[in-house]
């Protein structure tokens, strides 16, 4: 068979990882070309790559990160009160599979953030649907989604998302819709999905900060109860920048 012919049928069967190392194989010599067995195997891989690749770029795309973050430029060390050991322990990013959740605390400055976009990035390179939301975004996307009636809507969305990140927690006051809506998802993400939330609060004063007793008694048991804790210390990170 013609080999352009081959070529434009793993373009029309979208294989573009095949077409791209078969191409390749082609302009070889034909004595340095691998053997059929050989061939097939580097096809395949090639192709399994290319769909986790653009899997991953699909999943980056739509997480809407706040910061293209990398956990090699994670500062760690005892200062941080964040180690490389604590940082390999959340690299695998085995707490989604567990349905963990981690709450990062720390004064401003300090890569509460850039350290939560980093674990998103991880996450959605493995394969994990994730989403960011600073919480000024958040209050304002259940606001507007309950006023054009798309709040199931977007609840669904979530449900379909193994790690959600919540930016900024507790520097915007909640009204009682965004309280109950954190609540509802907190309920529908338990032994299901993962929850990142990073603070300049402690944790301990996030009770007061919901500011409402029995919905405060009800998310601080849902979120807390499986989760780890990384409280953040040092100079701001900005400052030495």
């Amino acid at each position: 068979m013609n080999t352009q012919i081959t070529l434009d049928n793993l373009a029309k069967l979208k294989l573009h990882g095949m077409a791209k190392v078969y191409q390749g194989i082609l302009s070889m010599p034909v004595h340095e070309q691998p053997s059929p067995d050989q061939l097939m195997a580097r096809l395949i891989e090639a192709e399994i790559q290319e769909r986790a690749s653009k899997k991953t770029q699909m999943f980056l795309k739509v997480s809407r990160l706040r910061y293209d973050a990398i956990l090699e430029n994670i500062y760690c060390n005892v200062q941080r009160n964040f180690t490389k050991e604590n940082l390999l322990a959340l690299a695998d990013c085995s707490f989604i599979d567990r349905s963990e959740n981690i709450l990062i605390t720390g004064a401003t400055g300090c890569g509460k953030s850039y350290l939560a976009c980093a674990l998103g990035r991880q996450a959605c390179t493995l394969g994990h649907r994730t989403v960011y939301f600073g919480m000024a975004r958040f209050i304002e996307r259940i606001a507007q989604s309950k006023l054009d009636g798309t709040y199931v809507k977007f609840i669904n969305y979530l449900d379909k998302t193994k790690l959600i990140i919540l930016d900024d927690f507790g520097l915007h006051p909640l009204d009682t819709i965004t309280r109950l809506a954190i609540l509802q998802i907190l309920e529908d993400s338990y032994a299901k999905r993962s929850i990142i939330i990073t603070s300049q609060l402690p944790v301990a004063k996030w009770y007061d900060y919901l500011d409402d007793p029995t919905i405060a008694d009800a998310i601080m048991d849902r979120l807390a109860v499986n989760a780890s804790k990384i409280e953040l210390t040092g100079e701001s990170l900005r400052k030495k920048k």
